[in-house]
């Protein structure tokens, strides 16, 4: 895993093997970040990376001057590369090692982006989706991506935007549902 730009650009990273994860592809996040710099300028926004896996999104906000990020992550291995690797970078990010249903069931602080990335298989992505926007984690002016397989459909959820096709990596985008 490499990180694309910002202060680290270039840098690699390399997350253990036994992780069990499948991290966003290069091309997807490239394509991910070019979309929030239309959006956001990353440096004044708050992040939540939900599903974290080995950071490589919160380690790209935190290379591109996002100074508040919180990664959640249920696996004590991806949590404890998270925390080294953004120590080792200087990068304030909380690292929490919840599961992230049991995180989502009630709002402790609203953010300016949230990215989930559950495994394809995971079953419940239509929670997640619900309990990110029903409650109030979403700033009103924020935005929500969701990562997913091709498999699923979120067009029928109040605040979905669009859907982004990158190969076979899929972004549903949402904003807030009480934006008016």
């Amino acid at each position: 895993m490499r990180i694309i730009s910002g202060k680290y650009r270039g840098k690699r990273l390399n997350a253990p093997t036994s992780l069990p994860v499948r991290p966003t592809t290069d091309f997807a996040k490239e394509a991910l970040f070019n979309l929030l710099n239309n959006y956001f300028n990353l440096d004044a926004i708050s992040a939540l990376d939900l599903f974290a896996g080995t950071g490589n999104i919160s380690f790209e906000l935190g290379s591109r001057g996002c100074e508040d990020i919180t990664s959640v992550d249920s696996n004590s291995g991806c949590i404890n590369f998270i925390s080294s690797s953004a120590a080792g970078m200087n990068m304030p990010i909380q690292v929490l090692r919840r599961d992230v249903l049991q995180f989502l069931q009630k709002s402790y602080k609203q953010y300016d982006f949230i990215f989930a990335d559950p495994p394809y298989e995971f079953a419940d992505k239509d929670k997640v989706v619900e309990m990110v926007l029903d409650n109030k984690w979403l700033s009103e002016e924020g935005l929500f991506i969701l990562e997913h397989g091709a498999a699923n459909s979120f067009d029928h959820v109040p605040g979905f935007i669009e859907l982004r096709k990158y190969g076979s990596v899929h972004f549903s985008l949402f904003e807030n549902p009480s934006k008016e």
